[in-house]
């Protein structure tokens, strides 16, 4: 379902909200003589609930309940009962986890079927031995030999665009599709590449589904897709796991396949085959949305897009790592372009037990989903929280400092995105080589509109006009 399809259900639901009502409602009652508050919300429409209006706002809905309720309210959204959590305070509660209560089995209701105990999926000492393996497979020299593959990947594709109007976003997506192609799995990218990637797809956009079942005979459904979609993936990894074992490859899956933490542990084959399916669709969609978010706000502000260029200039070609710390400006923008919009648009818990959750009362078994991208937008800790302004994460304002959870773009605690210095530097490789070729323009009237309704894209693609520089790219 598209965003405009979504906003015509949407106004539609509105219409019958205004009419049947949907009264505020607490959630629970806190136990007898307890000093804790219930859950305020509402419930919104039978069996819809507020889905829609979700679907089509995405944070923007989390940031008028805030407004409304405060940092902890509740609705019924995609058949189950949630309590949404907005603000650092209570997202440090919920992602540091000290009461040991919010498990990341609440995951399992979106995305469990097709990313089957991938790491962000795990709990407890489980997932901290999991992590540990993994982080063998994401050290400096690893990181600089997927660096190396990255930047070829980028020159390729770049290098060919033309002059000219280009629909950005799919052009991004395929880039990094081709990226982690190449840097997970071994492989070249190109047709015998494609069944996988629209695999991942399916697999991505299955989670936020309608019909939450297996329905034989319906292939057009995204859950039949997604589960089809995995199960292909899961045959293709197994298949070339003996190969992987044997072989010294560079990539990430030989990595995981011969990684193990300084106890000796290593990951089992289905330890791997989850991991890697896993891993495949966080890197690549949180690389594209970001990415196309930047290059978004680039082209609106010309102004930043120059003093960009100019570093990316003065650097000349990235030959590691350590090359992209002199890039601050482009550095400032990353950060705000994930501000503005979130990479991970939630993040999902389920209570193993009756919680306080910011002085609510939160029964056991309710689904607790915190929402990163309305977290950094509430003027209670942002300056202008709406507009462009990467100056607000340099000295001396320095915004994002204020509280350790008020900025959440790659999550926080025991489950903060491993993978996050990989994404970085693919994503700022990516825009240094965009920006020494080519000056990127959209008309002065343009806004952006977000479709919401799985992970976030652009409704029109985002056409940008392409100006390729007289001054040729670093050597």
């Amino acid at each position: 379902m598209n965003a405009r399809v979504a906003g015509l259900i949407h106004r539609v639901v509105l219409g019958l909200t205004h009419r049947v009502g949907t009264r505020p409602r607490d959630l629970a009652a806190p136990p007898a003589g307890s000093h804790l508050k219930p859950v305020p919300g509402e419930p919104g429409l039978p069996l819809l609930g507020k889905t829609m209006q979700v679907l089509r706002e995405g944070q923007q809905t989390a940031v008028e309940y805030y407004e409304k309720y405060g940092p902890v309210f509740w609705s019924n959204s995609f058949g189950q009962r949630i309590v949404w959590v907005v603000g650092p305070d209570a997202v440090q509660e919920v992602l540091q986890n000290k009461s040991k209560t919010y498990s990341q089995s609440g995951w399992e209701y979106f995305i469990g079927p097709f990313f089957t105990r991938g790491l962000m999926l795990l709990d407890g000492q489980e997932h901290l031995t999991h992590r540990r393996i993994m982080q063998e497979a994401f050290t400096r020299d690893r990181l600089e030999s997927y660096l190396t593959s990255v930047r070829a990947t980028i020159d390729e594709r770049v290098g060919g665009w033309s002059d000219g109007e280009l629909l950005i976003h799919p052009e991004i997506k395929q880039l990094s599709l081709d990226v982690a192609t190449r840097v997970f799995m071994g492989m070249e990218p190109g047709e015998d590449a494609e069944p996988l990637t629209d695999a991942f797809e399916a697999a991505v956009r299955a989670g936020t589904g309608i019909v939450r079942l297996r329905v034989p005979g319906a292939p057009f459904l995204r859950w039949n897709q997604g589960l089809a979609g995995r199960q292909l993936l899961d045959d293709h990894f197994r298949r070339l796991l003996p190969q992987k074992r044997a072989s010294d490859d560079r990539d990430l899956f030989a990595a995981l396949c011969h990684v193990e933490s300084e106890d000796g542990l290593k990951f089992s084959d289905d330890d791997v085959v989850n991991h890697m399916i896993f891993l495949m669709m966080a890197a690549h969609d949180t690389s594209t949305i970001t990415a196309t978010a930047m290059s978004y706000y680039l082209a609106k502000h010309p102004e930043w897009q120059e003093q960009a260029r100019e570093e990316c200039l003065a650097l000349g070609t990235i030959t590691g790592l350590a090359d992209l710390d002199q890039l601050p400006t482009l550095d400032l923008v990353f950060q705000e372009a994930m501000r503005l919009v979130a990479p991970v648009p939630a993040l999902v818990r389920r209570t193993t037990a009756d919680t306080d959750l910011a002085g609510h009362h939160v029964p056991g078994g309710t689904m607790v989903v915190v929402v990163p991208g309305a977290t950094h937008l509430i003027p209670d800790h942002w300056h202008d929280p709406e507009s462009f302004d990467p100056t607000r994460y340099a000295e001396p304002r320095r915004e994002h400092k204020q509280h350790r959870f008020v900025n959440v773009p790659f999550g926080g605690g025991a489950h903060k995105c491993i993978g996050m210095v990989f994404g970085g530097a693919e994503v700022k490789a990516l825009l240094h080589r965009i920006l020494c070729e080519y000056r990127l323009e959209v008309p002065e009237d343009y806004v952006a509109e977000w479709d919401h309704t799985s992970l976030v894209v652009p409704v029109d693609g985002l056409p940008v006009t392409l100006h390729r520089r007289a001054r040729a790219r670093p050597a």
